[in-house]
Formats: C-alpha cells, sequence, structure tokens
C-alpha cells in the first residue's frame, strides 16, 4: 500500500495518527508557544508518525525507550512549526478548500489511486479525512509562509556564481568525466621484462572477457594502491588523464573493458563504469546558481527560525 506520508515535507509532523496504549500521561502541557500548548499527545502522535518501519517494528519497551530519548529533539520541531504557522496567520497566509481538494486530486494521479485506495491509504496511516485535509492544508501555508519570509527575497549575483564556478570546478560537470575501473602493472625497469608483463595482461583481459569479476581480478592482481578497492577510480575529467586513457575511452560505452595499453607508467586494463557529459556553459551556471540559493536559504531559514524564538514566549515544561 502507498505510504501517504511521503508526499509530506519531513518538518510537517503534527500528526494525528493513532498511538498506542502508552500513555494515559498524554495530555499533560509539555511547552507553551505564545498562547498555544503542546502536550505529551502532540509530541507521541509526531514521535509515532515520524518513526519508520524499522522502529515501529521494536518491541514496545524499546521503541519507547528511543522515544523518551528523542523527547527533546522533537518538542524543537513541534515548536519551530508552531511558530511558523503563527507568522502565517499574523501575514493572512491560508489554504482555500479548493488548493486542499486540488492536491489530493493530485496525490490520487500520482499514485493512480482510485477513492476507495486513497481511502484505505488514510484508514492505514491512522488518519481521517479531515485530519488528512488539516496535514495538507498545514504543508501549503508553511510552503507559503517559508517562501514568502525566506526563498523570495534571496538573490544571487553573476559575480557570486562566477566565483562559485571557479572556485567548485571540481564539483561542477565543466568537462567530461569518466568513472573508470583499471587493473594496472607497473612498467617493469627491464624492456626484455616488458612482453612478460604483456602476457600476464592478456591472461587476465581473457578471463574478464570470459565472464570473470573485474573488481575481483583487480584485487587480486593490480599493482596500483586502487586494487583494493576493486580498481575503482571514481571519476575522473578528460581533460587530466593522459591521452592513452582518451583514446581508449572515446571507443567505449560504458560496461566496456579495453584491451591493455601502455602509458609512461605501465600497463592497463581499463573498465568503463558510466561517464557523464560536459554540461553546457548554461547549465553549469544554474546548476552553481541552485547551489548559492540552497546554501543561502539554509542560513537564513534557520536565522528566521531564531528571529521567530526570540520575539516569542516559550515555556518548556518537558
Amino acid at each position: 500500500m502507498i505510504r501517504l506520508k511521503a508526499v509530506i515535507l519531513a518538518f510537517t509532523v503534527l500528526a494525528l495518527c493513532s498511538i498506542s496504549s502508552a500513555a494515559i500521561l498524554l495530555d499533560k502541557v509539555i511547552a507553551v508557544v505564545n498562547q498555544e500548548v503542546i502536550t505529551w499527545s502532540d509530541l507521541y502522535k509526531a514521535m509515532e508518525f515520524e518513526a519508520s518501519d524499522k522502529l515501529k517494528g521494536l518491541k514496545e519497551e524499546e521503541k519507547r525507550r528511543l522515544f523518551k530519548e528523542n523527547e527533546a529533539q522533537f518538542l524543537d520541531v513541534l515548536i519551530d512549526m508552531k511558530l511558523q504557522i503563527q507568522a502565517a496567520r499574523q501575514r493572512g497566509i491560508d489554504a482555500t478548500a479548493e488548493e486542499i481538494a486540488e492536491a489530493i486530486n493530485d496525490i490520487k494521479k500520482r499514485y493512480s489511486m482510485d477513492e476507495q485506495t486513497f481511502t484505505a491509504s488514510l484508514k492505514k496511516e491512522g488518519f481521517t479525512l479531515d485530519e488528512y485535509k488539516k496535514k495538507l492544508a498545514e504543508q501549503i501555508i508553511l510552503s507559503r509562509v517559508v517562501s514568502q519570509e525566506v526563498r523570495n527575497k534571496i538573490v544571487i549575483s553573476d559575480t557570486e556564481i562566477a566565483k562559485y564556478t571557479e572556485k567548485n570546478k571540481d564539483a561542477l560537470i565543466t568537462d567530461d568525466a569518466y568513472r573508470i575501473r583499471q587493473i594496472f602493472f607497473i612498467k617493469p625497469k627491464n624492456s626484455s621484462d616488458k612482453k612478460t608483463t604483456e602476457d600476464k595482461a592478456d591472461t587476465i583481459y581473457q578471463q574478464i572477457k570470459a565472464g570473470e569479476n573485474f573488481a575481483s581480478l583487480a584485487q587480486k592482481y593490480s599493482e596500483d594502491p586502487s586494487g583494493k578497492a576493486g580498481g575503482d577510480l571514481g571519476f575522473i575529467k578528460k581533460g587530466i588523464m593522459a591521452k592513452e586513457f582518451t583514446d581508449a575511452l572515446s571507443q567505449m560505452k560504458a560496461g566496456d573493458v579495453s584491451k591493455p595499453f601502455w602509458t609512461d607508467m605501465g600497463l592497463h586494463i581499463i573498465k568503463l563504469e558510466e561517464k557523464m557529459e560536459k554540461q553546457s556553459e548554461a547549465a553549469i551556471k544554474e546548476s552553481a546558481k541552485n547551489k548559492l540559493v540552497e546554501q543561502r536559504f539554509s542560513e537564513r531559514y534557520k536565522h528566521w527560525l531564531r528571529e521567530l524564538r526570540e520575539t516569542a514566549y516559550i515555556e518548556i515544561r518537558l
């Protein structure tokens, strides 16, 4: 059954899902946020909602122990949620019934669910339809207030993008890059030993062609430190490769293995695992801009939450 939690952002934790008999304690107020309260019930429902399937599968005693250890962390999340919803209300931000209905229809289409399947999924997750609508409304409201107060205020200049691109060339795809494995034999000091090395490499090459695992053979025979990792060299940009490598790779597609070839360093057999095409200048610029936006958003979102806390009345009774 499709889990509907997947469509709700991680910070939407005020779930109204059912919880076990534990708690008889759950109507105690554990925090006051301006004029609103958070109870044990709110906290434990949130933790039940966010719990992974693995955690839910634990024995009740073990699960409650883990919940107890994380109460303070989850309470902080709930306080931030309260503050953001309150900020949205102050700014007149809301979600209409039409928007909520449209969101539900989008979910049904995305997961190919009819009304019966959708209702069954809600029931399995512990939601009534009204409770789920409330969650979607909160989602819409939170997204809007965060966009209005944080994301929409972020401006990235061309100068910043250029500086970021120059500083992070290795992380951006500014050249074709190849993820390769190799089996390597050090160049013999005596030219008379060259034929012995070639024969050894050819024997291994034939084993690979016969279906033996490249990584295992690299671990066994390669004379390069990468042999311990199955010959994996990671992604290497085309511009820094020896010509012999680029010549071999130009004839290969993902999964292909080269015939043994010499460089000044020694004899190589390489396997092409994956190729990443060079991005266009516009794509590199857009990628850099997106990374800068996310960095700036993370900083400003945290700052905004601190401001909300500093101007709020918060009393914790945990």
